[in-house]
C-alpha cells in the first residue's frame, strides 16, 4: 500500500563527484572525489519546484524534466512512498559535462534523499546494493553511480539481459585505495558529452586489444590497493583514450605531458577532465604551467565519501 507523505517534511542527501574508466576499467572502474552537491527536499501540497545554486544553475530544467525530480520520483516508487507535491533544493559544486560525475551524483542524490523521507513514515530504506542497481538503471552502467554510492574506489559489473534472461543486474564492490596515492583533478573550463564521445568508440576490437586492456585493469586493482609503483603500466589503455582524444585535444596532451612526467594520468570518465594518481603530494611544475596556460584548475582532491542522508535540513554553522 502506498503511503501519503504528509507536507512539509524535509530530507537532505550529500553525494561525492565520480572519476570513472581509470584508463583501462571501461565501464568498470571507478572512484569518488571529494566534490559534494547537496539536494534538499520538502513534500509540499502540489506540484513540483526545483532551485539550483551553483553548477547548473540557469541551465537545467526546474520542475519534472530535473534529473534529481526523476531520481526522486522513482525512489518514491520503490520505498512505496507518494508525495502530493516536492520542492527540490540543488546546491551544486560537481562541475557539469567534464567526466566527473555530475549526472550519477544527481540520481544518486535523488534517489538518497528519499531514505531521508522514508525513514520518517518507517516505510524501506533503500540498501546501498538498491541504490546502486537504480542509479546504474538510469545510465546503463555502474561505474560513477557505484563509486558516488559507496565512496572511495570500486569495481563494478553488469549481468545483462542477454545472459540472464531478464533486466540488467547491476553491482560493485568497494576496493581500499592506497593511503599513499593522492588525486590530482584536472577540471578544463570546456565541455563534453559523452553521448558524443561514446560514438566515435568502435563497436568491435581486436583480441589484441581485449587483452591488453584486461591486464592492465586487474594489474590496476593491484596497482590502486597494493603497488602503487605499478600506476604507470596499470593505467595504460587502447580501448576508449586514443579514440577519444581528438575530440580533445588540449586533454589529450595534457594526458600524454603527465604520463611524460612519470604521472600515472587518465581521462575522467569521458573527459574532458583528467585525473594524476601520484604518490608524491605535488605535480611537476611543468604540467601545473600547462595546465594553467590551458584553462585546466588543478588541485588535490580528497577521495569521496560514500552518499549520506538524513530527515530534516542541517543546521549550517
Amino acid at each position: 500500500m502506498t503511503q501519503v507523505l504528509p507536507v512539509g517534511l524535509t530530507a537532505t542527501a550529500t553525494v561525492a563527484a565520480s572519476s570513472a574508466n581509470l584508463g583501462p576499467g571501461f565501464d568498470s572502474l571507478g572512484v569518488a572525489v571529494g566534490l559534494y552537491d547537496e539536494i534538499i527536499v520538502e513534500t509540499t501540497e502540489s506540484g513540483v519546484g526545483v532551485e539550483v545554486e551553483g553548477e547548473g544553475s540557469g541551465q537545467v530544467p526546474l520542475g519534472s524534466d530535473h534529473l534529481v525530480v526523476r531520481a526522486i520520483e522513482r525512489g518514491l516508487v520503490e520505498t512505496g512512498l507518494r508525495a502530493p507535491g516536492l520542492m527540490v533544493r540543488c546546491r551544486n559544486v560537481i562541475p557539469h559535462s567534464r567526466g566527473l560525475g555530475s549526472s550519477a551524483a544527481a540520481v544518486v542524490g535523488g534517489l538518497a534523499v528519499v531514505n531521508g523521507l522514508a525513514a520518517q513514515m518507517d516505510a524501506l530504506v533503500m540498501s546501498e546494493d538498491r541504490l546502486v542497481q537504480l542509479s546504474s538503471e538510469f545510465e546503463g552502467h555502474p561505474d560513477n553511480a557505484a563509486a558516488a554510492v559507496l565512496g572511495g574506489a570500486v569495481v563494478s559489473w553488469t549481468e545483462s539481459a542477454d545472459i540472464s534472461g531478464g533486466d540488467p543486474t547491476y553491482a560493485a564492490a568497494a576496493i581500499h585505495l592506497h593511503p599513499d596515492i593522492h588525486l590530482f583533478p584536472a577540471i578544463p573550463e570546456v565541455r563534453s558529452s559523452t553521448a558524443e564521445t561514446r560514438v566515435l568508440l568502435p563497436e568491435q576490437v581486436s583480441h589484441t586489444a581485449a587483452r591488453f586492456n584486461l591486464s592492465r585493469a586487474a594489474l590496476l586493482v593491484v596497482a590502486l590497493t597494493e603497488r602503487p609503483d605499478l600506476l604507470m603500466p596499470a593505467t595504460e589503455d587502447v580501448l576508449h583514450q586514443p579514440q577519444r582524444g581528438p575530440a580533445m585535444p588540449a586533454s589529450a596532451e595534457y594526458l600524454r605531458l603527465l604520463r611524460g612526467c612519470g604521472v600515472a594520468a587518465v581521462l575522467s570518465g569521458a573527459g574532458p577532465a583528467v585525473l594524476a594518481f601520484s604518490t608524491s603530494s605535488e605535480l611537476p611544475s611543468e604540467a601545473l604551467e600547462y595546465g594553467a596556460a590551458h584553462g585546466f584548475t588543478v588541485n588535490e582532491m580528497s577521495v569521496g565519501d560514500g552518499v549520506r542522508w538524513s530527515a530534516g535540513v542541517p543546521v549550517k554553522a
